[in-house]
């Protein structure tokens, strides 16, 4: 059914036309009532029409290579969908569904033109919007693709978490195990032979024992730290890997699809050259 001009005055890409202009695009333009739950077109449909909610709420969405929904964008008031399909002629590039009920307003290729003769600044509206999806698209795209599990974990670290890892690593490797080495027998040398220095902590070196239990303490603590994160980026790798079994699994499954209908395509195309020779030797 048409819409009242009214509605259409509070519409942000219309807000250029006067009240004359806005009658005129009213008796072309078509209002449409959905209800909660309903799709209003689905992935893959044929269609010309651009959509601007009037009320209500419209998800856009689609699956990806796992069968997961992913939600492009929650389409508000004077929010547009749907102009890609009705600029190049080819099919939705996703499902949308009213989340409540909704009023969208409906203009087909001829009433956009009408719109653009009369406004051509109205144009500018439509295109920033298609900018704001574009955008939401390719933070979807950065999120969805296969992860780096140590990119991941390294974008999420504080400087604590830095300092410690450091330090667990440094404490496993020969350097530290030379420097320990080399700072006991100074300490035990300085304190048990002549060597001109006074001795500070005779045997049994009860501050040396001291000084090595808060060591072994804080690197205790260390190394838990840096083995919380390890199991933190453990979890996220099974994750990771899960995901990619599952896509593997659907593109192998696709690829056996495939090579059903190259299959059947073939036994049609051997029947048919079967028939031809038959016929053609009697």
């Amino acid at each position: 059914m048409s819409c009242p001009a009214i509605e259409l005055a509070n519409v942000k890409l219309f807000e250029l036309l006067d009240e004359e202009e806005l009658n005129e695009l009213a008796a072309a333009i078509d209002l449409e009532k959905l209800q909660e739950g309903q799709v209003l077109f689905n992935a893959g449909d044929f269609g010309e029409s651009l959509y601007i909610v009037n009320s209500g709420v419209v998800e856009l969405s689609i699956k990806d290579n796992s069968g997961q929904k992913i939600i492009l964008k929650m389409c508000e008031e004077d929010d547009l969908f749907g102009e890609i399909s009705m600029l190049d002629n080819r099919p939705r590039s996703a499902t949308a569904t009213a989340v409540i009920d909704t009023e969208v307003f409906v203009l087909d290729r001829d009433d956009l033109l009408l719109l653009f003769q009369k406004k051509p600044d109205a144009g500018l509206n439509m295109l920033a919007s298609m900018g704001d999806m574009l955008r939401q698209a390719d933070d979807l795209l950065r999120s969805r693709v296969s992860r780096n599990v140590n990119e991941e974990m390294e974008e999420k670290l504080s400087p604590l978490q830095r300092i410690a890892d450091w330090i667990a690593w440094f404490s496993g490797s020969m350097y530290f195990l030379i420097l320990n080495a080399i700072w006991f027998i100074v300490w035990i040398v300085i304190n048990t032979l002549p060597v001109g220095v006074e001795q500070f902590d005779p045997f049994p070196f009860g501050l040396l024992t001291m000084i090595v239990s808060l060591e072994a303490i804080f690197l205790s603590c260390f190394v838990l730290i840096s083995q919380n994160r390890q199991s933190e980026k453990d979890h996220i790798r099974s994750d990771i890997e899960y995901e990619v079994n599952i896509k593997a699994e659907l593109e192998i499954a696709h690829l056996h699809e495939k090579t059903d209908h190259i299959y059947e395509q073939m036994l049609g195309r051997f029947a048919h050259l079967e028939k031809i020779l038959k016929e053609s030797s009697k």
